[in-house]
């Protein structure tokens, strides 16, 4: 577990309960409180600056400080929403409401990002005059450093919690500090090469600030969407669940994803058709339970039961997996059945999971693996159900 950052040890009581819905709250109110008193002072400092010597990327600068103080207004609202418990209409909680927030203050990255560009680009075409003295290039010195210690702080939230939000807000804060970084850089190359670079650092800086707000946007919006699940996750669900026994294989797993710590899931598991029925389902309330407890994920097995003591169907599944292999490696199967109907044909029965990396049209694929099987005996006769992997693997 993440160690707690010292401003969260100061300030939020039980915060290494990282988990916790209240703590996490906590923590999204205590990024969000911090971001709005660095972001206030700031604009106040920038907007005097920019005053003074008539730049507009300070000015434009000093705006987005505003803007960045809307963005720590949604992070506490957001964090304060998501933590509602469940309710009749959302029996899965409401925990992506901060996702939604994120993706709102990615929003608003691009909108600076924007405005910026918009601004810079008019002052290419009418260049204005700037004059930097000595009291503005303190202030923008020290507003890199405020926002640099603000990133850390509001990134290093984000990262104990592993939230989206307060990590779209540290980075809306890099940004700024580059912003203003850029500026410092852009005052005496301009008195070098005799040239104003103010509306041209502007400029980079507004392409730089869009492509960070569409790279946070994207980060945002595929949990909303709905993408697999880790494979760290995977890797832990699946050793939990073989450290029992009498559990062979599993397939079929499937993640959900409601908000941070409301994570449901599904799988199948195979067991030996001669276990006994009632020990088996013991295993599986046990192992559904360990998972809740060890990883936090509500999970529901379904039992698949497999013959292990028949030597031919061993023998024959062996050879089906080579024939999908010749095919695609990434191809996999899973459920394998034999039926006999009568001495000239015998059904195999399997599903074969299709990685996203396969493009071969599905009814194409399962006629290519049938001609390929038949080959083994003619007899065979292929029921395929085409499976779709939901791990991203």
């Amino acid at each position: 577990m993440m160690k707690s950052p010292l401003i969260a040890r100061l300030f939020i009581k039980s915060h290494s309960k990282h988990s916790d819905p209240a703590v996490r709250k906590a923590y999204g109110t205590l990024g969000g409180i911090f971001g709005i008193i660095c972001n206030l002072l700031l604009f106040i400092i920038k907007l005097a600056a920019g005053l003074i010597t008539g730049s507009i990327s300070i000015t434009a600068d000093a705006l987005n400080n505003l803007t960045d103080m809307g963005s720590s207004i949604i992070t506490i609202i957001g964090f304060k929403m998501a933590s509602k418990p469940a309710d009749s209409d959302h029996p899965f909680g409401h925990g992506r409401i901060e996702y939604m927030a994120s993706f709102i203050v990615s929003g608003l990255i691009l909108m600076v990002g924007g405005e910026l560009l918009i601004s810079s680009v008019k002052n290419i075409i009418n260049p204005v005059s700037v004059t930097y003295n000595k009291t503005a290039i303190i202030i923008l010195a020290a507003s890199v450093i405020i926002k640099l210690f603000m990133f850390s702080t509001v990134r290093s939230l984000g990262k104990t919690i592993d939230s989206a939000t307060l990590i779209a807000t540290a980075q809306d804060s890099i940004n700024d500090s580059i912003t203003t970084a850029a500026i410092l850089v852009s005052i005496p190359l301009s008195d070098v090469f005799s040239f104003q670079l103010d509306a041209y650092i502007g400029l980079l800086i507004s392409l730089f600030i869009l492509y960070s707000g569409l790279k946070s946007a994207k980060e945002t919006l595929d949990p909303l969407l709905g993408q697999p699940p880790t494979a760290q996750m995977v890797d832990d669900i699946s050793n939990l669940i073989l450290s029992f026994d009498n559990f062979l294989g599993i397939h079929d797993l499937i993640v959900h994803n409601y908000g941070p710590g409301r994570t449901f899931a599904s799988v199948h598991v195979e067991v030996s058709s001669k276990s006994d029925i009632v020990r088996a389902h013991e295993q599986i309330d046990l192992c559904e339970n360990l998972v809740a407890e060890k990883l936090g994920i509500l999970l529901v097995i379904h039992m698949d039961p497999i013959a292990t003591d028949d030597e031919f169907l061993a023998e024959t599944k062996a050879k089906t997996i080579d024939v999908l292999h010749s095919i695609d490696p990434a191809l996999s199967l899973h459920d394998f059945r034999m039926t006999p109907k009568g001495a000239d044909r015998t059904n195999l029965i399997f599903d074969v999971v299709v990685p996203s990396s396969v493009k071969t049209e599905h009814y194409k694929l399962k006629a290519q693996i049938a001609e390929e099987v038949s080959k083994i005996d003619p007899t065979f006769c292929c029921v395929i159900t085409i499976d779709n992997d939901f791990t991203g693997r």
